[in-house]
């Protein structure tokens, strides 16, 4: 196949996998996840054969599921499944027209969301849910999970093991919960999504700055839940902040593929029909006393967004913003966030004081971002030596390429700035 003909099928499998496994978990019970990801994946190796003969076919999707269909018909007549997993039987028994059925528009976005909330069992822990519904769901490989959880692959492959083993065990069913269960678990959904852009937004493996793809798979799942839970104002509002970054994609990234700082961006590539549709959702979310973290980034976002230009933005409007925003999260990234606004203010030598103290935090050791920003700092006072020591040492903690090209540009313009 060709490099674009790649993309298509990448791009394709990343969108419908999450969807075959959820029918497929439907069909089989939430018990037999495992062997519903074991189809799903034999039906993308059969997709890739038959297409690297014959091409991609005209409706790749409804290929998918058809041979997926079939794949799971053969598996009931082979009757495999009750004697690997000791004659447990199914959660539903289907008839092949039951089956067929499944296999609609509707009923996938159903089994989508079922799948969403046996992910976000209580029986799970937190991290457990997320690395299970970014895997089962979203179509993440395990060095993605690892990465968007701040893990690593071996912790990721056990916690994923042990997060089927119990829903294998509890025998839990696959649907969608109720009243105060279905509160305090959509909140692990909602977090789940979040954190799903954010892996998108600033891609942490490959050589990618954005994933699109991961992004709007986010909206889309967040779409969907919206549309189910419309009295749910969180939801809006995370559909909103979603909104307002999208928005600036095509001027993130320059000719090169290159990362643009946000300062150095061109605001007339922003999207602002995107900007309009994410204002609504903010509005819509807003009207009742259930403010979020979601509703503050949500406004954070919005008033960069309306900003006519980097120096006109309002500051102080996004610093108390900020500090609202550390009494919902406390975490050292938002101190983090806060110091550097403190340049607007006093300047960057009050925002370098402040980050020197923050790199005793111990969430930010190992945080590239941290030393990245002081040497950009240092640059724009210019003491070159120390912001290329800071830069340097940014590189050593494992930036993705994206940001170690920018972050090698930059030590590259402080080493021309001292010898010209």
């Amino acid at each position: 196949m060709s490099s674009k003909t790649d993309h298509i099928v990448a791009h394709l499998f990343r969108t419908e996998y999450g969807k075959l496994v959820a029918i497929l978990t439907r069909i089989f019970g939430a018990a037999h996840i495992q062997l519903a990801e074991d189809i799903v994946q034999d039906t993308l190796i059969s997709a890739l054969d038959d297409w690297s003969k014959n091409g991609v076919p005209e409706n790749p999707e409804g290929w998918l599921m058809l041979v997926a269909k079939r794949k799971v018909l053969n598996e009931l007549k082979r009757n495999k499944m009750k004697r690997e997993h000791h004659l447990q039987k199914m959660q539903n028994e289907y008839s092949p027209e039951e089956i067929g059925t499944i296999f609609f528009e509707n009923e996938i976005q159903d089994s989508q969301l079922r799948m969403i909330f046996t992910c976000c069992h209580p029986d799970l822990n937190t991290e457990s849910q997320i690395s299970l519904i970014l895997k089962t769901l979203c179509g993440f490989g395990v060095k993605e999970v690892a990465n968007a959880l701040l893990s690593n692959e071996p912790a990721i492959n056990k916690r994923l093991y042990r997060a089927k083993n119990t829903i294998r065990e509890s025998n839990l069913l696959f649907e969608i919960p109720e009243g105060k269960e279905l509160e305090s678990r959509l909140e692990t959904v909602l977090l789940t999504l979040y954190l799903l852009f954010n892996e998108g937004y600033n891609s942490s493996v490959g050589d990618d700055i954005i994933k699109k793809d991961l992004c709007l798979e986010a909206v889309r799942l967040t779409k969907l839940l919206s549309t189910h839970f419309r009295e749910n104002r969180r939801t809006s509002a995370l559909l909103a902040l979603m909104c307002f970054h999208i928005a600036r994609f095509e001027a993130r990234i320059d000719d090169h593929g290159g990362i643009v700082l946000f300062e150095d961006q061109n605001r007339d590539l922003w999207n602002m029909e995107m900007i309009e549709i994410g204002m609504a959702h903010l509005r819509s979310s807003l009207g009742d006393s259930s403010l979020s973290s979601y509703h503050i980034e949500a406004c954070i976002a919005a008033e960069h967004c309306s900003a006519n230009s980097f120096e006109s933005t309002n500051w102080k409007s996004i610093q108390k913003l900020y500090r609202l925003l550390e009494n919902f999260k406390p975490n050292a990234i938002i101190k983090l966030n806060l110091a550097i606004i403190e340049s607007k203010f006093k300047g960057y030598k009050a925002s370098l004081k402040m980050l020197k103290d923050l790199a005793e935090e111990k969430e930010l050791k190992n945080y590239h971002l941290l030393p990245a920003t002081q040497g950009i700092f240092h640059m724009k006072l210019g003491n070159y030596n120390e912001a290329i020591k800071f830069l340097e040492k940014a590189q050593k903690l494992n930036p993705s390429a994206a940001e170690n090209s920018h972050i090698n540009s930059k030590i590259l313009e402080c080493k021309n700035s001292l010898s010209s």
